[in-house]
């Protein structure tokens, strides 16, 4: 059975009994979704004004982002209260993140956050219309590429332990801009592996709760397409 890269929507993350009344809805997910966007943003504006004095709480933030993302894949039923979790602490991430950046480059945060909500409508609107079928072969595609991406994180981020690193992860030359856009790229197409899950767990009828783990793992790629945009422009203000 296919699985996504995306680690909290595997094949069958929708697969739950039938035993409720209240099912999983289009509708349910999006107002969801809007809610843990509306939370994300909450925790942004709290560090955004002084991202310095805010960032002894950056260690303690992904922390608890990743113990409660944990929580969320493996306890689905949990999800209405540790989705709101994982995005009140993520925002606090993404402010620190974000004002660091647009004190260096200003205007570059509202630029990423316009570039990311676009490439969403747009793949959205490309799946809806069937632009881009979910087939098993772009699946495995998207899959293969997410997966050399981490990959690459993982080799850079050990070799950072001992002084060294990917250069040309960083890197503001015509290599580095086009490694980025790559990264966009792949990122922007899981999102259609996502609209495509969600979809097949609506229509097996999961149950309620499942709205909120929809638009959880949703905000998933959303959060890494906008540090991968937010890179690429950094890059590009360089040159």
């Amino acid at each position: 059975m296919f699985r996504t890269s995306n680690p909290a929507l595997a094949a069958n993350a929708f697969d739950v009994p039938q035993s409720y009344q209240s099912t999983m809805t289009l509708n349910g997910t999006i107002n969801k979704g809007f809610i843990l966007l509306l939370l994300l943003t909450v925790g942004a504006m709290f560090v955004w004004s002084n991202p310095v004095k805010f960032m002894p709480l950056m260690l303690p933030a992904i922390i608890v982002t990743l113990v409660v993302a944990l929580i969320t894949i493996f306890k689905k039923t949990a999800s209405p209260i540790t989705a709101p979790i994982y995005a009140l602490c993520e925002g606090v991430v993404l402010g620190v993140i974000s004002a660091t950046f647009e004190r260096q480059y200003p205007g570059i945060a509202i630029q990423a956050v316009t570039i990311t909500f676009g490439v969403l409508f747009c793949m959205l609107f490309a799946y809806r219309s069937g632009l881009i079928k979910a087939t098993a072969k772009f699946k495995i595609g998207v899959v293969s590429a997410t997966g050399a991406i981490f990959l690459v994180y993982v080799l850079d981020m050990v070799l950072g332990f001992f002084g060294k690193g990917l250069g040309f992860l960083y890197s503001a030359g015509p290599l580095g801009i086009l490694i980025s856009l790559a990264i966009c790229t792949i990122a922007a197409l899981n999102l259609i592996l996502d609209f495509d899950i969600i979809e097949q767990g609506i229509k097996k009828g999961a149950p309620k709760y499942m709205e909120w783990y929809g638009a959880f793992v949703l905000m998933i790629t959303l959060i890494w397409l906008y540090l991968e945009v937010l890179r690429l422009l950094a890059k590009m203000r360089k040159r």
